[in-house]
């Protein structure tokens, strides 16, 4: 049992897969990944999005504006809240704060996202939460925000310990990512240590950052698998046991509601 806790299932490469969406779930069944959240990354991909979690019933989405797609996008706390109202959205994000790659939309990255985690408090719903050179900014909005009330998740994390801990006082999990596994990720790995097993969850961010030993494939929720293995290794854990504890926290943090 295993949870892949965030994928963008509508942009993997599926000609791995003879090109059949099922296919890739089926391949991620047999190395024991069985729930999966579809993350949108803004309005224009949020109905693909939510199709696709109606098409398997152990497929979620979230609904959300990525900081990397703030440009030409107006998300209300309205719309926010209009979106969540299906069945099948169980979070709202993907959202917050990148700077290392987008600084000169800072100013409509803080109002979305300030925008987000309202929603977020108006709809009981945990947040999704991308922070890439913004840590101040990111558990500042958190905290004036309310984000305690409904917690969520620092995904992909790549940032410091002292970061998850402030997150994970708010209520947050930390999830890791194929990041964990690169060469230069010895500052990462020596955090995931330290993370509590009741605050970790894995993910692949498919089709992104594909984990070794695959770096050069496509990414796809499959791999979740290996960086389970990887993380579950470095902290000295049985790796069912891993994958049991993080699959009770992707179900307690994002289905407990549903």
């Amino acid at each position: 049992m295993l949870a892949d806790s965030h994928c963008h299932l509508d942009r993997i490469d599926l000609e791995p897969f003879d090109n059949q969406f099922e296919n890739a779930i089926n391949a991620a069944n047999k190395r024991g990944v069985n729930q999966f959240l579809c993350v949108a990354i803004n309005a224009d991909n949020q109905q693909e999005v939510i199709r696709i979690a109606e098409s398997h019933p152990n497929i979620h989405a979230s609904v959300g504006v990525h900081p990397l797609y703030t440009k030409g996008e107006s998300a209300s706390v309205a719309s926010l809240v209009k979106a969540s109202q299906h069945p099948k959205v169980v979070a709202i994000g993907e959202t917050g704060l990148d700077y290392f790659y987008a600084e000169e939309s800072k100013e409509e990255q803080l109002s979305l996202f300030k925008t987000h985690v309202e929603a977020a408090v108006d709809v009981n719903l945990p947040l999704i939460i991308h922070t890439r050179d913004a840590r101040e900014d990111t558990l500042d909005i958190l905290s004036k925000g309310n984000a305690d009330k409904v917690g969520g998740v620092l995904h992909c994390f790549t940032e410091s310990l002292e970061m998850a801990e402030t997150a994970m006082e708010m209520g947050f999990y930390i999830s890791f990512s194929g990041i964990v596994t690169f060469n230069n990720a010895d500052s990462l790995r020596t955090t995931a240590k330290k993370i509590p097993l009741n605050r970790i969850l894995v993910e692949t961010d498919s089709p992104y950052l594909t984990p070794k030993p695959f770096r050069g494939k496509p990414n796809s929720p499959m791999y979740v698998a290996d960086v389970a293995k990887l993380v579950a290794e470095i902290r000295g854990e049985e790796y069912e046991a891993f994958c049991r504890a993080t699959s009770d926290n992707y179900e307690r943090l994002f289905l407990s509601n549903t």
